[in-house]
């Protein structure tokens, strides 16, 4: 191993980059290094005089750390061995999470909401909980479809998930592990387990710091997806470990996210499997700063709401059902909102196939809520959702049919409900072979989406949504 090579030098320059990065202060120096030479099993004086070069990646020097730990068996010899590991070095050079809240805080005093998650994303990326490498892995182009430019996807990072066991986990029993999943705010320096763990393999969360936040007077936490799907991809949790739910509370409180951070969008996956998210068993909400597709959707039909003068109601020409409701007042546009979901979960259209629920009082109607501020006005979209299977569609009569599982076999949740297609890693190896085009990939994911839309844009379609509308 080369003197540069050695774990004293890569430890050195990793406390040199989150000095530089102002992650710790100059007293933390020699404690970090120490101990990040403890995180590896190995020990030896610190290198003096070391500088970084201006093209200094400080994910190598994490590689080289965990390759000395696995050596020295502080972890076992496999990916998920060195990502612990890693983890484990990035939590000794990050500050403790109450002084991440407490500048977060003072930040939003001092600089505004935009300040303050321009920091706290910023400080995210710079210990690699935002898996920055990672995602500038992933395949993106837009597709022009009949709905408009979609934003297409290859995720390279995660593998694709069934929708039975979306909906498995979304009814597992809690208690049972810990932590309870991926979401719950216990993951906060949680170090990991390994494959060969009882309770399977759970990612290293050391360097994961997550900013308490209030909604619905009931105590939340932020944080950041750390492989982004979008600009600025965040998390919002309930600290409690609670199956998801689409109601009055849930939507007051993504109300009460853009009232504290109104340059963000935020939104909830539907709280039913098939129609879902990926996470059921957790409530918690996906948000962020960017503008997707379903946002430039035209509003094509505009309708009143006689009990709510005071809101906007339009229909998007989008292929989900979509119903966008804008209003200054947010006690009004709240109530607007509840009633739609309310007629809606006991909504039957059996002409085009939906059904509100069964004889034995299962729930198959929901709702997908997106909510952002525009300006003095809060804007709300409601995209209708119905969970109900039949014999020729085991899995979902508005979720992709098998013709198109080649592209899109996973439950449609918030992100593409939007317009942003995620779509799994083996896509890649279809177009490299030429078996796929990019274009033929938008096209059959428009055709997803329109198979998730409860009324569609057909004649039949058009007469069952002005019969709810009418309805309202």
């Amino acid at each position: 191993m080369a003197v540069r090579d050695e774990p004293s030098y890569a430890a050195a320059r990793l406390i040199a980059y989150a000095l530089e990065r102002k992650i710790i202060g100059e007293e933390d120096g020699a404690w970090a290094y120490n101990r990040v030479l403890e995180c590896v099993g190995a020990t030896g004086p610190q290198p003096a005089n070391v500088e970084l070069s201006s093209s200094y990646d400080f994910e190598a020097d994490l590689a080289l750390l965990a390759e000395v730990g696995v050596l020295a068996g502080m972890a076992e010899d496999s990916a998920t061995g060195r990502d612990r590991l890693m983890m484990r070095v990035m939590g000794v050079v990050m500050p403790r999470p109450s002084e991440v809240a407490a500048h977060f805080d003072a930040l939003l005093d001092s600089e505004g909401p935009k300040g303050a998650t321009d920091w706290f994303y910023r400080l995210c990326c710079d210990v690699d909980y935002v898996r920055e490498s990672a995602i500038a892995k992933n395949v993106a182009w837009i597709a022009s479809t009949r709905w408009g430019d979609l934003e297409i996807t290859i995720n390279k990072s995660k593998p694709e998930k069934d929708p039975r066991d979306i909906a498995a986990a979304g009814a597992a029993p809690t208690g049972e592990v810990y932590p309870a999943c991926a979401l719950c705010m216990e993951n906060e320096g949680y170090p990991g387990r390994p494959a060969a763990d009882p309770y399977g393999t759970h990612p290293a969360r050391q360097n994961l710091r997550i900013v308490p936040i209030e909604l619905g007077g009931e105590r939340w936490g932020f944080q950041y997806s750390p492989y982004a799907y979008f600009n600025e991809h965040c998390i919002a949790m309930s600290a409690e470990h609670r199956p998801m739910h689409v109601d009055r509370a849930s939507m007051s409180c993504l109300l009460d996210f853009v009232d504290l951070l109104p340059h963000y969008f935020i939104g909830s996956n539907a709280d039913l499997p098939i129609v879902g998210g990926s996470i059921l068993s957790h409530d918690h909400f996906q948000g962020g700063r960017h503008e997707f597709p379903m946002e430039r959707a035209r509003e094509v039909d505009t309708f009143a709401l006689a009990a709510f003068p005071q809101v906007e109601a339009h229909v998007l020409e989008w292929p989900l059902t979509v119903l966008r409701l804008r209003c200054r007042d947010r006690g009004e546009l709240l109530d607007a909102a509840v009633h739609i979901l309310d007629r809606w979960r006991a909504w039957d259209a059996p002409e085009v196939g939906v059904v509100a629920h069964d004889a034995d009082g299962t729930l198959h109607n929901t709702v997908t809520p997106i909510c952002r501020r525009r300006g003095e006005a809060y804007e709300l979209d409601l995209a209708l959702r119905c969970n109900v299977t039949s014999d020729e569609h085991p899995l979902g009569v508005f979720h992709p049919h098998e013709d198109k599982w080649h592209i899109k076999k996973e439950n449609i949740g918030l992100i593409e409900v939007m317009g942003l297609a995620i779509l799994p890693p083996r896509l890649e190896a279809e177009l490299e072979a030429g078996r796929l085009t990019r274009e033929e990939i938008g096209r059959v994911f428009g055709a997803v989406l329109e198979d998730a839309g409860v009324f569609k844009w057909d004649e039949a379609g058009r007469m069952a949504l002005g019969a709810f509308i009418d309805a309202l």
